[in-house]
């Protein structure tokens, strides 16, 4: 198998003294799921969208978001040496739950792989090894389309997944509530010093900003249809994993849902494209 350097790319950097929510308006402007953290022009950790989310969701501070320090969210990079094999680098991500490596040439980090560049790899290279069945996670986690945020902030945090797949009433699923739709409010409302509670029709109510897990602010206040992606891209449980990886890749998400005799039956992350390519 190649070497990584042959995959891996120039990662975008945020310096170390940024705010939680620089990282997040980088994250949003460029479309991707996490940051080398720079001083002085070096790495020296990275930010993630699912640290930065399960930050979010968990934070009950009233500060706002611009004040808070990047440093509550920044974890250590883990780096390979360049000349190291793709499927090695793929079993570190795998071994150790990350979704990224810094790449080393003479003791500098000179570029990233991430498990995008590894389900990209797949498709270009393992057409015929796999079906999306034998990786596929057989459960989702689901919700209701009138369930608060705050409710879906907290189904994330206990079963610790970055998206959660909504259903109407009649149990059919609809849309897909994920980190970065959740971003997106806390770039607005998460700004905000005070939030306003109308739920009430006789009577509006101006909370401190509590955060995600709050009952009060704008935890209770958004419902989860308000901020859900309208679209669930599916892969048939049958279907080659490069055809997952193609949908994937086109539609910029991190996994897809399965269908298994046309209803939906679990998910293909980019995580289990990963465990995949350490299989062939």
């Amino acid at each position: 198998m190649p070497a990584v350097k042959s995959i891996m790319k120039k990662a975008i950097s945020i310096p170390k003294e940024s705010s939680v929510a620089h990282a997040i308006r980088q994250m949003l402007d460029h479309k991707v799921s996490r940051l080398l953290v720079s001083k002085e022009g070096e790495p020296v950790g990275i930010v993630t969208e699912r640290d930065v989310g399960f930050f979010l969701l968990s934070d009950n501070t009233e500060e706002n978001l611009d004040k808070i320090p990047l440093s509550k969210v920044t974890k250590p990079l883990v780096t390979v040496d360049e000349e190291m094999s793709i499927k090695e680098c793929a079993q570190i991500m795998a071994d150790r739950k990350i979704g990224s490596l810094g790449i080393n040439l003479h003791g500098k980090t000179v570029g990233i792989i991430t498990k995008t560049d590894l389900t990209r790899h797949y498709l270009q290279e393992h057409v015929g090894k796999k079906r999306v069945g034998d990786f596929m996670t057989v459960s989702y986690v689901s919700m209701y389309e009138d369930d608060p945020i705050y409710k879906i902030a907290a189904k994330m945090v206990e079963e610790k997944v970055s998206r959660i797949i909504l259903k109407n009433k009649s149990d059919v699923p609809i849309g897909v509530v994920t980190f970065r739709d959740l971003f997106r409010i806390a770039l607005t409302m998460g700004q905000e010093d005070d939030a306003v509670d109308n739920t009430d029709s006789m009577i509006s109510v101006i909370f401190p900003r509590k955060g995600f897990l709050s009952e009060s602010g704008f935890g209770k206040t958004v419902i989860s249809k308000e901020v859900m992606s309208n679209k669930i891209v599916t892969a048939d449980y049958n279907d080659d994993v490069i055809t997952a990886c193609e949908i994937i890749l086109d539609n910029n998400v991190n996994g897809v849902g399965v269908l298994i005799n046309g209803k939906l039956g679990g998910v293909l992350s980019k995580t289990d494209i990963t465990r995949a390519l350490v299989s062939v």
